[in-house]
C-alpha cells in the first residue's frame, strides 16, 4: 500500500526550520553582496588612479608612499621637500606626521605635500602617454 503524505507530514518542524534558515541565508548573502558591490563602485569612483594630478584629493589618512605611487612622484623627493627622514616615517599618515612635525598647526603637512607634488609636476611634466 502506498502512503500519501499530507501537508502536515510534508511541512514538519525540521523542514520548516531548514527552509527558514535557507531563506535567511540567501537574504543575508544578497544584502551583503549588494553592500560589497556598492562599496566597490564607490571606491572606483573616488579612488586615486595612477597619474592623477588633482592634489586636492590628498587626505590626512594617506601615507607618503601611497601618495608617491598615486601621483607618480618619488618618495625621496617628497620626504626631501618635507625636510623629514624617510626612515621611521614611511608608515605614518600625514595626520601623524603633522602632529609630530608641526604640533598645533592643522593640515600643514598636507599643504606641504601638495606643494611638493605641484613642484615636481612643474619640474617633470608628464610625457602625455596616458592609457592606450
Amino acid at each position: 500500500m502506498e502512503e500519501r503524505k499530507t501537508s502536515r507530514q510534508f511541512f514538519t518542524g525540521e523542514r520548516l526550520l531548514f527552509i527558514g534558515l535557507l531563506v535567511l541565508g540567501l537574504l543575508l548573502i544578497g544584502f551583503f553582496g549588494l553592500r560589497a558591490t556598492f562599496s566597490y563602485i564607490r571606491i572606483q569612483q573616488t579612488g586615486l588612479d595612477p597619474g592623477v594630478t588633482d592634489v586636492e584629493a590628498i587626505r590626512g589618512w594617506m601615507t607618503v608612499p601611497y601618495i608617491a605611487k598615486a601621483y607618480q612622484v618619488p618618495e625621496t623627493f617628497i620626504f626631501e621637500q618635507l625636510a623629514i627622514p624617510a626612515e621611521g616615517n614611511r608608515k605614518k599618515s600625514l595626520r601623524e606626521l603633522n602632529r609630530e612635525q608641526t604640533p598645533g598647526e592643522q593640515a600643514t603637512m598636507i599643504e606641504n605635500v601638495k606643494a611638493a607634488i605641484r613642484l615636481y609636476q612643474t619640474e617633470h611634466p608628464s610625457s602625455g602617454g596616458g592609457d592606450p
